[in-house]
């Protein structure tokens, strides 16, 4: 059978035909391994044999098991400073006051809490005959949160809206709020600091007989602001980049998050910003992270991000290594281990800059990890709300999900583009039939432009679909 091996030391690879014993993109044994033997994939273990497997049997959770444990040691290794390695290219954004660039000029309504949902939906619904200009949309982010809510998840809130207010893809936010919310809008007024007071207007529902109303004559004010804004030359050092995977197969981490790899090298060889999230799907690969980091400071803070979500899982009384999702499995991911090697692919061979908190806003260029869970929707939120202009997502099953900025969909086989043309923006299957790794990366690199510049919008735009989902972790009152 057609097969592709990814590292000259797997044991294992990786089925590119389907027979009645092992389905496409399932594992295939490459010589006898005996029963406690590594199985290696990407060149790195995934997990130990449970039974005697002979050359050219099927490897999955039938006769593979994790290898993965809660104690493990860290050790420090000095790697030098991120380096610029070519001139940065440039993409057609908006520049703000702020210095920042926006790769979109729409009008956002940000409810401080979900009780008025409903009310900024039909306030975005009323404000479309007020758009004109360069600005491309209004558009409503519900959430059910911003009530009820203490400690940890009430700050999340408030970090995660202040951070789409002061997104730079808004061309002007209207702060939507009931009055009686525990996310009131002074709490969230003294967390957003300095502000372009023209461009972000607030409003109680509570304070007003007719806020609908109320609330259009505000966005007619921030539209007069921005109607005006033209997209000018911005150099790539401008350029903040989500990563993200969803449900993966067989082929995702030999397809499309080595493209995406390729992609971030390149991005932050320019000067640019990816920003890694999906904690939980970095075990088992977290060492290679660790081993890129610039510093011994970001060293300890990966290490915090690593050791705090374990923490949390433990404390949740769940287990820490639980096995990818069903769709996972079906489609050839075993364990864990496995799907974060593959995961991590999509940072490519960057070095890490920084670690970021949820909702904290992107500081330094280059590589950067944030603590998020693995989610699609939660982890894609924190993303946009970290400061992505573009969340690339990779996947191997599909989903329709956006999220507050562009999601770019790329496929890891040909099967899933063909038949959700609708969802998947990019099919990455190429890679394993021959087109070289740079030329595919070069080309994918220009159509990220294309999408940076105004010039494509990705199925989720086309689609209407702009999903927000906050990290909750602890009691609703």
């Amino acid at each position: 059978m057609d097969y592709f091996r990814i590292n000259p030391a797997d044991n294992v690879a990786v089925a590119l035909s389907m027979t009645a014993d092992i389905p496409f993109g399932h594992k295939i044994a490459l010589s006898d391994i005996r029963t406690g033997e590594k199985i290696i994939k990407y060149g790195y273990p995934i997990g130990y044999a449970t039974k005697d497997i002979k050359t050219g049997e099927h490897v999955h959770s039938h006769n593979l098991r994790t290898g993965l444990s809660e104690e493990v040691d860290y050790s420090y290794t000095s790697v030098g400073t991120v380096p610029v390695t070519c001139e940065p290219g440039q993409f057609m954004g908006f520049k703000r006051k702020n210095g920042k660039a926006g790769i979109r000029n729409e009008i956002w309504i940000i409810p401080t809490v979900g009780c008025v949902n409903p009310t900024g939906n039909a306030i975005a619904r009323e404000a479309v005959d007020k758009i004109r200009g360069s600005v491309q949309g209004v558009y409503n982010f519900p959430h059910p949160y911003g009530c009820s809510q203490l400690g940890e998840d009430h700050e999340n809130t408030k970090k995660a809206l202040c951070g789409l207010v002061h997104h730079p893809n808004a061309g002007g936010v209207l702060v939507l709020g009931l009055g009686c919310e525990n996310n009131s809008i002074a709490e969230m007024r003294d967390m957003l600091g300095n502000i372009d007071e023209s461009r972000i207007k607030f409003i109680n529902c509570q304070d007003h007989e007719n806020e609908v109303a109320a609330a259009l004559a505000l966005i007619d004010d921030i539209i007069a602001e921005a109607e005006n804004d033209v997209r000018e030359p911005i150099p790539t050092t401008g350029l903040i980049i989500g990563l993200k995977c969803g449900g993966s197969d067989g082929l995702s981490g030999i397809t499309a998050n080595p493209l995406v790899g390729a992609f971030t090298d390149r991005l932050v060889g320019e000067g640019g910003s990816a920003i890694l999230t999906e904690v939980p799907e970095m075990f088992g690969a977290e060492t290679i992270l660790m081993g890129r980091c610039v510093s011994e400071g970001i060293f300890d803070k990966t290490v915090g991000l690593i050791n705090n979500f374990k923490q949390y899982f433990i404390d949740n009384n769940q287990p820490i290594y639980e096995n990818p999702s069903p769709g996972n499995k079906e489609g050839g991911i075993t364990t864990l281990d496995e799907k974060s090697l593959g995961c991590t692919q999509k940072a490519g061979t960057a070095l890490v800059s920084d670690v970021l908190s949820y909702g904290e806003i992107l500081r330094k260029p280059g590589l950067n990890l944030l603590e998020s869970p693995g989610n699609d929707l939660v982890a894609a939120t924190a993303l946009a709300a970290s400061g992505a202009h573009i969340v690339l997502f990779t996947t191997g099953r599909g989903t329709p999900f956006g999220s507050p900025v562009p999601t770019v969909k790329i496929s890891s086989n040909t099967a899933l583009y063909d038949k959700k043309r609708n969802w998947i923006d990019y099919d990455a299957e190429p890679l394993i039939h021959g087109i070289p790794v740079g030329d595919m990366a070069d080309n994918f690199y220009e159509y990220i432009i294309r999408i940076a510049s105004g010039n494509e919008l990705t199925k989720t735009e086309q689609n209407g679909i702009r999903d927000l989902a906050i990290f909750k972790t602890g009691v609703t009152l």
